[in-house]
């Protein structure tokens, strides 16, 4: 089943990040950017947190389960949609961890 943009729509308007945070569709799933940085990912209409040490700390309790087959346990942040500024911590605190995108070869 693949995520509906509804969900994702709602997922940038809780997280009250304006044109930081933007989307992609994939497979039927949809990667989450803040600042131009991978995130977090909605995959059957779930808010899968990439794992770091910010969601360690913000958020220790969350349930884990893979985004998607054969990937490793993500923090799945489904919860946090109900408290938009928890959410919107643990967007801004992941992507300061993740590395800068690698700039795209030019088209020759």
């Amino acid at each position: 089943m693949g995520t509906e943009q509804r969900f994702v729509d709602h997922v940038v308007e809780v997280a009250g990040l304006g044109g930081r945070l933007t989307h992609k569709k994939m497979f039927g799933e949809y990667a989450l950017y803040l600042d131009g940085k991978v995130t977090a990912f909605a995959c059957d209409n779930s808010l899968y947190i990439k794992p770091s040490r910010a969601a360690a700390a913000l958020a220790p309790d969350l349930p884990q389960d893979p985004p998607y087959p054969g990937a490793k346990d993500y923090p799945i942040a489904d919860e946090l949609l109900d408290e938009p500024a928890a959410l919107r911590r643990l967007l801004e605190e992941t992507a300061a961890l993740m590395p800068s995108p690698k700039p795209k070869k030019p088209k020759s």
